[in-house]
């Protein structure tokens, strides 16, 4: 007959699930305390305010993250997870006219920016002491270079051409509206959203339908 009682590995294997689980948690409150302070305080936030806005000591966020790059990795990664979904929809949902996907693409990745520049210059721009080696912002890049280059890909496919050049095509303009992005913010947006998203399209559109359809230009839609 079996005994109901639990040995002391499974008591232990019980215990550690819910220090692991409680540990994910409060790193999740941590993230969202970071979120919160840069928002208040801008993208130089200091780790003691960041504890302040969590109800902690700079000790406490400690335990749970080995310092400040491990806390940026874990924003950055929060940030991958809200931002890709969204240009993934932008992408593949909707029009399927490539000039119309590059488009919503664009203006996707810039909405997400005025939504929130200090986050943006919190992930992108923080200064590189404070920088892991494996930067997850430049995987940020190349995961949306990466899907820019799927959908050429599949537009170079549809009009009959090689479709070997998608991938650096799709990584620069990626590196195209970044840059773009970046200088925006720094003019302190001296255009509409609306507008620098138009500008780019037709400067990536320009040179992406000679290579989609070099033989006949694919008409735009009206």
């Amino acid at each position: 007959m079996k005994s109901d009682l639990a040995s002391p590995e499974q008591t232990r294997d019980r215990r550690d699930s819910r220090w692991d689980e409680h540990r994910r948690a409060r790193r999740e409150q941590l993230v969202e305390a970071t979120l919160t302070a840069v928002e208040k305080h801008g993208a130089g936030v200091g780790m003691e305010e960041i504890a302040a806005e969590a109800g902690t000591s700079k000790t406490v966020v400690y335990r749970h993250f080995a310092d400040r790059a491990e806390l940026y990795v874990a924003v950055c990664n929060r940030v991958a997870s809200q931002l890709l979904p969204k240009l993934r929809a932008a992408i593949e949902g909707g029009s399927t006219h490539p000039r119309a996907m590059v488009a919503a693409a664009i203006d996707t990745y810039l909405a997400f920016i005025e939504a929130d520049p200090e986050l943006y210059r919190f992930v992108v721009h923080s200064h590189a002491l404070d920088r892991p080696a494996s930067d997850p912002i430049d995987s940020l890049s190349d995961l949306v270079g990466q899907q820019a280059a799927a959908a050429i890909s599949v537009a170079l496919q549809q009009a009959g051409s090689d479709p070997a050049g998608a991938a650096p095509w799709g990584h620069g303009v990626v590196g195209l509206v970044r840059s773009a992005a970046d200088w925006w913010l720094r003019a302190e947006r001296p255009m509409l959203r609306s507008e620098l998203a138009a500008h780019l399209t037709d400067l990536a559109w320009a040179g992406l339908s000679g290579v989609v359809a070099p033989d006949s230009r694919i008409k735009e839609e009206k």
